[in-house]
């Protein structure tokens, strides 16, 4: 029995920084920005979106082809949690209006937490075939103004849906894992922004992608010429390439040119949205399915990487007729539609994004109609709403 991944939504806020105008407000490079990182428009979250609107409205986008009483389980990995104690799936289910026998709960590990839950759907639908189970990753990074890491911020969700006999990609048995206890970056309680060693970080990363895909390939009997494309965590899109031309060396030039190349399709869409911690993976898989050249049992590699640190490399295979169950178009509506901002106006966006709304004041959302966002606390409880 295959057990994979059936359906794929996404979301992103409606609004956008371009790096180029970031890059002039800060005194730097472009092609530092453009280049060196790999980034050209990063989306911003206001105060009325956080993890939990954007996990909704990423799932909106094909809940209607998903039948409700055979999902059997919902989870949602972020490093955006909204409290120390309730599950941020929670509120997710209850706007999705799933049936209350579903089994819910928060996944966190930085980065890792969306394929940590997509792991474990896996393995319940592979026990459960009868049941379904919807993984979401949905996050805002967030390093602050005018730091280091100001130019890997993001925000956005994907969402999927774990199915047995899956329209997109069959996960295939194995995987290699590898963590160790580091500090290359964290978020103390006392604070909202996130604390990086960027420089640690990459060297970490790479260290595990290494690693893994060794052990992957050793495990498995495989070559790296087995893979029609390696998908890597994008917290931007030069680290993922860093990692890629690791895989790449010493391979034959058709190897070589198919896997650049497809490694350049699943960058597209991070190139426009910036970090969205969890689910930058996944969002590099969606951009390689809807912008890369791949066919019916091709094999693609993903690595998974969780500051921390947690890394994991698994594969899939793609199957007969996915682009199917995609919506291209739909997705690129989503990140064409954004106003761009000033500099002024993201800065006092951000500011007031880290701060908690008064109680009983309400938000208002400049969204479309039909997205969830948030309407602020009444009582200090959350709420949220659809426009």
């Amino acid at each position: 029995m295959q057990v994979g991944i059936d359906q794929i939504g996404f979301y992103t806020p409606n609004k956008y920084v371009d790096m180029l105008d970031l890059a002039h407000a800060r005194g730097v490079e472009p092609n530092k920005y453009l280049i060196g990182i790999g980034q050209s428009k990063m989306s911003v979250a206001d105060q009325s979106q956080d993890a939990v609107s954007m996990g909704i409205n990423a799932t909106l986008s094909y809940i209607n082809k998903v039948d409700l009483e055979q999902v059997g389980l919902l989870i949602m990995g972020t490093e955006s949690g909204v409290d120390q104690s309730k599950s941020a799936s929670l509120f997710v289910k209850s706007a999705l209006k799933l049936p209350p026998e579903v089994r819910t709960f928060e996944i966190k590990e930085a980065c890792f937490g969306m394929t940590a839950g997509i792991m474990v759907a896996r393995d319940y639908v592979r026990l459960h075939p009868e049941h379904s189970a919807i993984v979401i990753g949905s996050d805002i990074a967030r390093y602050g103004l005018k730091t280091g890491g100001e130019v890997t911020q993001g925000a956005g969700s994907v969402s999927v849906l774990i199915k047995a006999n899956p329209r997109i990609l069959a996960l295939t048995s194995g995987h290699s894992a590898y963590s160790a206890d580091i500090n290359d970056f964290w978020r103390p309680n006392n604070s909202a922004v996130a604390l990086v060693d960027g420089k640690y970080s990459t060297e970490v990363y790479l260290d595990f992608f290494q690693r893994t895909f060794q052990a992957y390939k050793s495990k498995q009997k495989m070559t790296t010429a087995d893979f029609t494309a390696i998908l890597y965590h994008l917290p931007f899109v030069k680290m993922g390439l860093k990692a890629n031309r690791l895989a790449v060396a010493e391979q034959d030039a058709k190897t070589k040119k198919r896997l650049e190349e497809n490694f350049t399709a699943s960058t597209l869409y991070s190139r426009q949205v910036g970090n969205i911690y969890t689910a930058s993976l996944y969002l590099g898989l969606l951009s390689l399915l809807e912008n890369g050249t791949l066919s019916a049992a091709d094999t693609i590699g993903l690595f998974s990487y969780g500051s921390g640190a947690m890394g994991e490399f698994y594969a899939g295979k793609v199957m007969a007729n996915y682009e199917q169950a995609l919506n291209k178009v739909a997705d690129e509506k989503m990140i064409a539609r954004r106003q761009q901002l000033t500099i002024a106006d993201y800065e006092q966006i951000f500011k007031q994004a880290l701060q908690l709304p008064a109680d009983n004041i309400e938000l208002s959302s400049d969204e479309a109609p039909g997205y969830w966002y948030f309407a602020g606390t009444k009582n200090h409880v959350r709420q949220y709403q659809r426009k």
